[in-house]
């Protein structure tokens, strides 16, 4: 599920640039997102389970973690259309650092010295990312680290509900929060397509965001935060090829160096769960 997800995101990243490029406004490219991806969940999921999966044991968690979701989208979408998607994709990795340590307060797992080292060194790395001069500027480094913080907590809300709730009711409410408030500013920033390619690109949209985000809360179903949240590096590879081969980003050596920290601490952190035997987290109630 995780080796799947890490394709799917940088494809997603690489079609809202592209839709940006071509001048559509961010608030109709979440939209036509949600739309197709609340399509696609509830196709999928209502017909075998019924209209029960809709309700949900804990409402108000689902809607916040929907809400954080949006804040993400927003801060992440307004920076990708100023920083390539390769950079852009590296800094946002200070997120599953994030999840670690957020996962000792919120969730109660243990995390050692030897993993805080790591995630030490991962900060570090994004640092170097974002060191002065660098391609990331002042403002878009907040909208980065913003947007990071806001999934960060989206992703520990997502462990916390895989007990609560069936694994496809959290994915049909996911973009719920999204959903409601670009549909009410839709009509103001709507721009009618005007090519087949656009079309499917808007479409690739929800295929891509829903189908990423159902993997990764069937992931948090059988693991720690701490161990999921690391597997997320691997888009760094995803977003290099797609990043160089449709846009022509080029990255420098030192955005380089920050991504391997963060990828070598990434790796050293879910290696040290697995030595230690780290169990599973409890499954939903399917």
């Amino acid at each position: 599920m995780c080796l799947v997800a890490i394709v799917v995101f940088p494809l997603l990243n690489a079609l809202v640039k592209f839709l940006l490029s071509n001048d559509y406004s961010i608030v109709q490219i979440m939209w036509m997102r949600s739309v197709v991806h609340m399509v696609w969940m509830v196709g999928l999921f209502v017909p075998y389970g019924g209209l029960r999966i809709l309700r949900s044991n804990r409402p108000g968690l689902q809607l916040f973690r929907s809400a954080l979701q949006l804040v993400a989208l927003v801060l992440y979408i307004t920076a990708l259309s100023h920083v390539s998607l390769t950079a852009i994709t590296m800094a946002f990795f200070t997120a599953p650092l994030m999840v670690v340590a957020l996962s000792v307060p919120m969730l109660g797992e243990r995390v050692g010295p030897r993993r805080w080292a790591a995630v030490a060194v991962g900060f570090a790395g994004a640092a170097v990312i974002f060191r002065p001069g660098g391609e990331i500027i002042h403002w878009s480094f907040l909208l980065v680290l913003g947007a990071a913080a806001a999934y960060a907590l989206f992703q520990i809300q997502t462990r916390q509900l895989a007990a609560q709730d069936d694994y496809r009711t959290t994915a049909i409410y996911t973009i719920i929060v999204a959903l409601v408030a670009t549909t009410a500013a839709g009509p103001f920033f709507w721009t009618w397509p005007t090519e087949l390619v656009h079309w499917g690109a808007f479409i690739g949209l929800g295929v891509f965001g829903g189908g990423g985000h159902f993997l990764v809360i069937k992931a948090y179903q059988y693991g720690r935060a701490s161990v999921v949240g690391p597997f997320d590096y691997g888009q760094l590879i995803g977003a290099a090829v797609i990043g160089f081969l449709w846009f022509g980003d080029v990255v420098d050596v030192w955005t380089w160096l920050g991504a391997a920290l963060i990828v070598a601490s990434g790796i050293y952190i879910a290696r040290r769960e697995a030595v230690q035997g780290g169990g599973r987290g409890p499954k939903a109630h399917l």
